[in-house]
């Protein structure tokens, strides 16, 4: 019998920390799934490592690729309805599948995610309380940051298709991108406990690197150019965020010097909207 769920967790050199996300997962109170790791060409232990699990979950080794071509991977491959993604630096709780489960049957969701607790270099911090997570229609949200943590997610599989799963083309804010894609159409359910934890502080975490804003500023770009049939109120909050972004990167931009950057950054905005950017 298929799984109901596949959990699909990409990792790259995290030898330190792949061990205790796997057992996160494996000691779920909800046991109908199937754990697939995509390790992204890592070339420390991880490898050896993962081997102590061959007999309980599915390792794909791939040449690397980057995140989003990893989760990608992992759903191709996937045989449950449901799909859960789960970064390798990070650790559910043990009822974590069973409560957004019960959630999703219960309000007939096509989506959900969860709170989450933040651990910065070992201790627990407080989020700031513009990352509090919402219930229902949250493309305000999307706008600004990145609204839903891929850890704590649970989708069917059939929607990752359907809005064409990561793109690959984005090195990072891979997440910010799809969910911005996803957000004008869908409700997005909340189990509002903090089921997952979600490290920070490691110096190789791609959400600590300074180019986020440029690939926000192309997720958006891209969304005002594909999705002609958003609602004017939509449409309108779209233009005015992404003409934000684009003073905020440009600007900084031309402080550097970085006259190219800048000119690209502006060129993102269609010709109808740049007369005041």
């Amino acid at each position: 019998m298929l799984p109901e769920v596949s959990v699909i967790i990409p990792t790259f050199n995290r030898a330190s920390t792949i061990k205790r996300a796997v057992d996160s997962v494996l000691t779920q109170s909800f046991s109908d799934f199937e754990l697939i790791v995509v390790d992204d060409g890592s070339t420390d232990r991880t490898e050896e490592i993962l081997s102590d699990f061959s007999n309980k979950i599915k390792i794909l080794k791939t040449q690397n690729r980057g995140v989003s071509a990893a989760r990608n991977l992992g759903a191709e491959v996937s045989a449950g309805k449901f799909i859960a993604f789960l970064d390798s630096d990070d650790e559910w709780r043990p009822t974590k599948l069973e409560k957004q489960l019960e959630l999703m049957n219960k309000k007939r969701l096509r989506i959900c995610q969860t709170e989450e607790r933040w651990i910065r270099n070992g201790k627990f911090v407080n989020k700031p309380a513009r990352y509090k997570k919402r219930e229902g229609d949250i493309f305000d949200l999307c706008l600004t940051h990145c609204a839903v943590t891929p850890s704590s997610v649970l989708l069917e599989k059939t929607l990752l298709f359907e809005y064409g799963g990561f793109d690959e083309s984005f090195p990072l804010c891979e997440d910010y991108d799809l969910w911005l894609r996803m957000a004008p159409d869908l409700y997005f359910g909340l189990v509002d406990e903090e089921l997952i934890l979600k490290y920070g502080g490691l110096c190789d975490q791609l959400s600590a690197t300074p180019a986020m804003d440029k690939f926000r500023i192309k997720a958006l770009s891209n969304l005002l150019k594909s999705r002609k049939d958003l609602p004017l109120e939509k449409r309108s909050a779209l233009i005015e965020t992404l003409k934000a972004k684009v003073n905020i990167f440009a600007g900084g931009a031309e402080k550097r010097g970085d006259l190219e950057a800048a000119s690209q950054a502006r060129g993102l905005i269609p010709p109808e909207y740049a007369e005041d950017i």
